[in-house]
């Protein structure tokens, strides 16, 4: 088994915590830079975070992976079908290891309106530069194939592949087939329609495909009421789950667009010690890169300067380069047979705010990682005072604290809050229920707790604090130091327990108690622990007791059983949230009649807060 702590470095946890909560693509880097594997999110800080917050990692395949990661980038987009559009191009583009076998090569679909007489509509997965216009690329072809058949019995359209030109209509060439005789189409082919009614039917066609499709959803709800109305509840049906198609659908995308061909995009941001520039390129209609680079002022040069050295510097790296480029302002440089694009709107417009977004998430990266380090040295001095304080072998980066909570002995929990050099580490605090204690036994709940907490740690291969603080007196302490006994952490770990009357810190094996000055750093910062473990374990057993209480209020309800009790809180998670719920919600998970006797009673009964 390997574990997540053995795999992680400094530079890799600074750089999935600096990761932002949005869609887009992740890429994997081995130690020589290589693109080893990419992948999709739609949380691009959840996604990659996950692949290092595992405890053991049982699959092979992802256990080598993970292994060779020494370098992670992103490139963040609108929406998660951009992501996976994004990441079909790159995996394309560049052929990672760790993805040759998991995809396949199929390409995504378009909706095509060829460039001919009497226009045929239809989906195609090749897009060819015939001066034809395609809508998309779309990631659910189903979406597709119901948008198709919504504009066709909305505008009858020819599928043959005559050729429509006024000299074969008037010459009769052609007959009109099946598709004319069941309404299907008007016969274009036997001058039964006028290229000027049919060429206006593909205007709204094309209003339809750029995302104006209010007019079709209007049409399908009222085809869905007249069809229910009717009875017609299979059909009623399936005109919903095309509503729902609808929906989901996007006409467009920038990430893989045919309209657009070959393309360098330049974006700017400016500060003022750096400047901060993203480039991206599109090849053949899709982006295929992303890089962002940082350039340091010396001089106090102007913007105009600074993108020129960028866009030097790309291009000498670049053996492909575009004839075009977007860029936000004319930049101080002539580059023979190539132009400068400033887009005002349009997909041009959209690559360049793209690029834009992306460079703008670097600079807030950049900035979190210095305000990281500022806090880190700020605290560097009260560290090393605690160190002197409280007679410790080396600087406490790391401390746990731990807190218990019970009243009148019932629900008792503990808590362990975390802070790392100084400061609070809220997403690794835990709280724990206590399992082999019975009564308000403060000592023992301490020893579980904390045997509990260091046999997982070293059971994961995972670092150990180097203080340790227990809320209360010398029983306490007592009591913690036997787990660590029991653990032969006893040496490794320094312990030390608060009591709250006097502010009094005692040590193991020493009955005399330390007493800091009141304004002192070392105290302040104990006390900053205790009271941070007293707030979160007394926040989870109120929790406890409320959802207790809640759970119970359930029980007295007539007709509701364990089973149905569970399912509302497996779905709701929270009293407040069943009390909140729909109707219809409540249907959803427990049922029509179950549901009546919830709401009733919750309308009726005047039991319906968690706090009586």
């Amino acid at each position: 088994m390997i574990h997540s702590e053995d795999i992680i470095n400094d530079d890799l946890r600074d750089a999935i915590r600096n990761l932002p909560a949005q869609p887009g693509v992740y890429l994997f880097h081995d130690k020589k830079g290589q693109i080893i594997y990419v992948g999709k999110a739609k949380d691009l800080k959840k996604r990659v975070g996950s692949y290092f917050s595992r405890k053991t990692y049982d699959n092979n395949k992802v256990r080598v992976l993970v292994r060779q990661i020494r370098q992670i980038d992103h490139i963040v987009v609108e929406t998660e079908s951009d992501a996976l559009l994004l990441e079909n191009n790159l995996i394309k583009e560049y052929q990672p290891r760790y993805n040759v076998l998991l995809k396949d090569d199929k390409s995504y679909p378009y909706i095509c309106i060829r460039k001919e007489p009497f226009p045929r509509v239809f989906l195609t997965r090749n897009p060819i530069r015939d001066g034809s216009l395609y809508f998309g690329p779309y990631t659910s072809v189903n979406t597709v194939r119901t948008i198709l058949e919504l504009v066709r019995q909305l505008y009858p359209l020819r599928n043959c592949n005559y050729n429509l030109i006024h000299e074969n209509i008037e010459g009769g060439k052609f007959k009109v087939c099946l598709e004319y005789h069941i309404g299907n189409c008007k016969g274009p082919c036997e001058g039964l329609q006028s290229e000027t009614e049919y060429d206006d039917n593909i205007g709204q066609i094309k209003t339809i495909l750029k995302g104006n499709i209010q007019g079709v959803q209007a049409i399908l709800k009222k085809r869905m009421g007249e069809q229910a109305k009717n009875h017609a509840f299979e059909e009623a049906q399936k005109t919903k789950e095309k509503l729902q198609n609808l929906e989901k659908y996007q006409s467009k995308s920038t990430i893989v667009n045919p309209a657009i061909r070959n393309l360098d995009v330049f974006s700017f941001i400016d500060n003022p010690k750096y400047a901060v520039s993203n480039f991206i390129k599109v090849v053949n209609g899709a982006v295929i890169q992303s890089q962002t680079l940082e350039i340091k002022k010396v001089l106090n040069e102007d913007k105009a300067e600074l993108l020129s050295r960028v866009i030097t510097e790309i291009r000498t790296r670049e053996i492909n380069n575009s004839r075009e480029m977007v860029v936000p302002f004319i930049p101080d440089v002539d580059i023979p047979g190539s132009r400068f694009i400033i887009p005002v709107r349009g997909d041009k417009k959209k690559l360049l705010d793209l690029s834009s977004r992306n460079a703008r998430y670097f600079l807030n990266e950049k900035e979190k990682k210095r305000l990281a380090l500022n806090h880190t040295k700020s605290n560097e001095p009260v560290l090393e005072t605690a160190k002197k304080d409280l007679r410790l072998d080396s600087l406490p980066r790391h401390i746990e604290c731990f807190d218990n909570s019970n009243i009148q002995g019932t629900n008792p929990v503990s808590a362990c809050v975390v802070f790392r050099d100084g400061r609070p580490s809220r997403e690794e605090y835990r709280h724990y229920n206590i399992k082999s204690v019975k009564g308000p036994d403060d000592y023992a709940s301490m020893k579980e707790v904390v045997y509990r907490r260091y046999r997982r740690l070293t059971d994961e291969n995972k670092p150990v604090p180097q203080l340790i603080v227990v809320d209360g007196g010398k029983a306490q302490l007592n009591a913690a130091l036997e787990a660590l006994k029991e653990l032969g952490l006893d040496s490794r770990i320094a312990i030390i327990a608060i009591a709250k009357k006097l502010e009094e810190l005692f040590f193991p094996g020493d009955p005399v108690p330390l007493y800091l000055d009141k304004k002192s750093t070392t105290l302040r910062l104990i006390q900053y622990l205790r009271n941070e473990a007293h707030r979160f374990s007394l926040s989870f057993h109120r929790q406890k007791r409320s959802s207790g209480f809640a759970r119970s209020n359930l029980e007295n309800i007539h007709g509701l059983g364990e089973k149905t009790i569970s399912k509302l809180y497996k779905h709701f998670r929270t009293y407040d949230s069943i009390k909140k719920a729909s109707f219809d919600d409540l249907v959803k998970v427990i049922g029509k009649m179950k549901a009546r006797i919830l709401k009733d009673y919750l309308a009726g009964s005047g039991n319906g807060s968690e706090d009586q």
